[in-house]
């Protein structure tokens, strides 16, 4: 048995004294030992097996004759089923080693084949590189003397040629947009619709009130009235933007995202008309253009921001109108938030609350429409309507210029609208210059 044990016996003992670094290491040659390995266990678990049913076959013999078995067959009996059993353990324990650095190997060679190895530069698996160490070489030839650390370099990283030809990044799909700007104005306006290119509507400009008490049979005084024909022109704001054939086709969702970039430079544009607008060539005439001047009586505070608001929707109150709103630069809203006591106190600001903007009453409507500085009250709808006469339409055409031959595709966005300041009056405008 002890011939037989020998080839187990002896890998054992190199085992023992192999380094550290070595032992469990996923060469490309430890599979073939293992299996070799593997092979004698079982021609040896083979060979017990059979002395197991030869002492079996034994005993059953001597029971027959004597109706008992010896001491000494008990005891061969009981040492042959233990090698028996530790050898099937060690069995398995081999079949699974095997079997694990089979699936390594495997995994290194699609490694190497998916352009690893090859050539000069090719990077070798952690085994090759162990195997042709010149360390372990010089320790063999020492008689295996010793100890010897090898550290191996073929590290797997995130770097090309590494771990990274399996790692990919993530992507998102959803672009960075730039910013876009609230566009808050319009809701404040009466809004309405036309079919005709111009709007047009009667404005009152006299009233001569001549309303007075009268005596029983005294002839009443004559009041008189009148209006006046006024009109103004639709406009049209339009831009257009020329994207390759093969961007709409390839890029999935550019069309919507065009189309939307579209129609925000359109609104922006209408915003900033409907507030400014000089009225000259194809421009709105805006509101800031038509309302009435601020002008601060000479009698009341007006130090602060906060002042001179309130004096302004004084105007408008003198005027007989009510004001539904304040709009202003966001800079100067945080001014106005901002103001504190003598004693370090926000005055009107609470940082401790986030809360709908307003003052004196009133919603406060901060826009970038409006440069740094100048402020506007008023009763919005009471002053001005918004007539639509055609909504931003977005259209896609090959027919522009060389677009067919050049392969480009033109978007153009459209809309049309007119503008009618009705009540000048009903509008205070100025700003926060103070003296």
């Amino acid at each position: 048995m002890g011939k037989h044990l020998m080839p187990a016996v002896a890998m054992a003992a190199v085992s023992a004294v192999m380094p550290a670094a070595v032992i469990g290491a996923p060469r490309m040659d430890a599979a073939g030992a293992v299996e070799k390995l593997l092979g004698e266990v079982k021609q040896e678990l083979d060979r017990v097996g059979n002395d197991v049913r030869k002492t079996a076959e034994q005993a059953l013999d001597q029971a027959k004759k004597s109706g008992d078995v010896t001491a000494e067959v008990k005891q061969a009996a009981d040492n042959l089923l233990s090698q028996f059993h530790s050898l099937s353990g060690a069995q398995q324990k081999l079949e699974g080693k095997l079997e694990a650095l089979e699936t390594r190997n495997l995994d290194l060679e699609q490694v190497v084949a998916q352009g690893l190895g090859g050539g000069a530069g090719s990077v070798q698996t952690l085994g090759q590189e162990i195997a042709e160490s010149d360390a372990l070489k010089a320790y063999v030839e020492r008689g295996l003397q010793g100890s010897v650390v090898l550290r191996p370099s073929n590290v797997i990283t995130t770097a090309a040629g590494s771990g990274g030809g399996v790692i990919w990044p993530d992507q998102e799909r959803d672009p960075v947009n730039m910013p876009q700007q609230r566009l808050p104005l319009r809701a404040l306006l009466s809004q309405a619709s036309t079919e005709s290119d111009v709007v047009k509507y009667a404005k009152q400009t006299t009233r001569a009130n001549g309303a007075a008490m009268v005596a029983e049979g005294v002839a009443a005084p004559e009041s008189s009235y009148g209006w006046t024909q006024t009109e103004v022109n639709v406009r049209k704001i339009a831009h257009v933007t020329h994207v390759s054939e093969e961007a709409l086709a390839d890029g999935g969702q550019l069309q919507a995202l065009i189309d939307g970039e579209l129609r925000y430079g359109v609104d922006l544009v209408e915003e900033m008309q409907m507030l400014a607008g000089d009225g000259t060539g194809q421009n709105l005439t805006g509101m800031v253009t038509e309302a009435t001047a601020f002008s601060a009586p000479a009698t009341l505070p007006n130090a602060t921001r906060i002042d001179r608001l309130r004096l302004g929707l004084l105007q408008v109150a003198l005027a007989n109108y009510a004001a539904n709103g304040i709009t202003l630069h966001p800079t100067d809203w945080a001014a106005i938030e901002l103001l504190k006591d003598t004693t370090g106190r926000y005055v009107f600001g609470n940082p401790n609350e986030q809360s709908t903007p307003r003052l004196w009453g009133l919603d406060v409507v901060p826009t970038l429409s409006h440069s740094a500085g100048s402020w506007m009250v008023g009763s919005f709808k009471m002053a001005a309507t918004l007539y639509d006469r055609k909504e931003t339409e977005v259209l896609i055409s090959t027919e522009h210029d060389q677009n067919f031959v050049e392969g480009l595709v033109t978007m153009k966005a459209t809309k049309r609208l007119a503008l009618a300041i009705k009540r000048p009056a009903a509008l205070v405008a100025g700003d926060f210059t103070f003296a």
